[in-house]
């Protein structure tokens, strides 16, 4: 089955990124490259949380769209990337989360396969 694991950056999450960006990235590499040679991530994408600011864009229910210069969520958490693994269920999904080696929450979802 395949699985996203969500990363969502947290005030502590950006702690570690801002006080020692080198030091995270290796950390999180490393955990890529050990779930890449066990056969479990598929692919993945950090997103640019530090440059470019998102734009959230909400459609009302009398059809109208407001677009937003901010995180749909505000700015406490913001999404800070995802991770798509084939793993044999949502439990071994929830175990090869635990092991993610930085402070960002990851939250899993399954991915939707068409029938």
């Amino acid at each position: 089955m395949r699985f996203a694991l969500i990363t969502i950056e947290t005030d502590q999450s950006r702690r570690s990124i801002t006080g020692n960006r080198d030091n995270h990235r290796a950390q999180i590499t490393a955990w890529m490259s050990e779930q890449a040679q066990a056969g479990k991530l598929v692919g993945g994408e950090a997103f640019d949380t530090e440059s470019v600011a998102p734009a959230t864009v909400r459609r009302g229910p009398s059809g109208g769209v407001t677009v937003t210069d901010a995180p749909f969520c505000g700015d406490r958490e913001t999404l800070g990337g995802f991770l798509l693994i084939e793993v044999a269920d949502r439990e071994e999904a929830v175990d090869l989360a635990k092991t993610w080696p930085t402070g960002e929450t990851i939250e899993v979802r399954p991915i939707w396969v068409a029938p």
